[in-house]
């Protein structure tokens, strides 16, 4: 006796076809909307992808900008701190030109008005009143209070470091260049011997190198074998200034005078100053200075 076949056997279908088919012919004649929604949901990736997918959408690489905005304003400024450098120099180069300096010597011309000491003639020097005339500008001079300013000197020349003085401090000064010019004068005479006798020239003049306010030796303070022709402290301690200028400096000879000149007002200020004024012509019956720094 034959069994009744299934209704999915008359159709030559398996079941489980069968039954996707008929999902398939429902998911098919679904509205529109349902659809659509059913498609998304098939198709939408796991949270954690939504999440790794959206970082570089939110990802703007604008570092590379803002480095290089840094890079140009910052060579911007260091060509402006080149150009500002630059302009200082020039300024101060233009200044030392007409005998300004940062630390108060010239090479060519006094700071106190003008003076050109290159055309300072030592031959013509018979005192040290002559000296001071020669070195300073004293037709500018009208009281003992501009003598000072104009003569006295302060702070550390530019020399000063390879000497081992200071105008701030003259007692220590005096002693440390007193006690140098012996070897100074030995190193010179021996390895320097066209130095030596240019020093010779100018100070066997009367030219005021010399401790002439303590010891009474007159504007000469030395033999002719170069010595010190006294044995106090002050004479030897100028012969040391004028020496190392001469020979270890491109100073020329009115220059020396003058530094000589500030260190003997340092040395003597009252003498000193009073000499300027009377030089100038001024009065110095109420100057109220030291007669001598340092002992004799």
């Amino acid at each position: 006796m034959k069994t009744k076949k299934t209704e999915s056997s008359v159709s030559g279908v398996p079941a489980h076809h069968s039954a996707v088919s008929k999902s398939a012919s429902e998911h098919h004649h679904l509205p529109h909307h349902e659809h659509q929604e059913h498609h998304d949901q098939h198709h939408a990736p796991p949270a954690d992808e939504l999440v790794q997918i959206s970082e570089p959408l939110h990802h703007h690489p604008q570092e590379p900008k803002s480095e290089n905005l840094f890079t140009w304003w910052t060579s911007c400024l260091l060509a402006l701190a080149v150009i500002v450098l630059i302009f200082n120099q020039v300024m101060i180069s233009s200044l030392a030109g007409t005998g300004f300096t940062v630390s108060g010597f010239s090479q060519s011309l006094s700071l106190a008005g003008g003076k050109d000491l290159q055309k300072v003639d030592i031959d013509s020097l018979k005192s040290t009143g002559h000296t001071v005339a020669a070195v300073f500008p004293v037709e500018n001079l009208k009281t003992s209070d501009d003598a000072l300013a104009m003569m006295f000197p302060s702070g550390t020349p530019d020399y000063g470091g390879a000497l081992g003085g200071s105008f701030d401090d003259p007692v220590g000064s005096l002693s440390t260049l007193s006690s140098m010019y012996r070897g100074l004068k030995a190193e010179v005479e021996q390895k320097n011997p066209e130095a030596w006798q240019r020093f010779m020239n100018l100070a066997s003049k009367p030219v005021g190198i010399s401790c002439e306010y303590c010891c009474g030796v007159g504007p000469i303070g030395i033999n002719k074998n170069g010595d010190s022709a006294c044995g106090c402290q002050h004479n030897p301690a100028l012969l040391s200034v004028a020496l190392y200028l001469t020979a270890y400096t491109d100073y020329s000879d009115g220059e020396i005078l003058r530094e000589v000149m500030r260190w003997k007002t340092l040395f003597f200020p009252k003498n000193m100053i009073e000499l300027g004024v009377s030089v100038a012509g001024g009065d110095t019956s109420k100057l109220n200075l030291p007669g001598m720094v340092g002992g004799c």
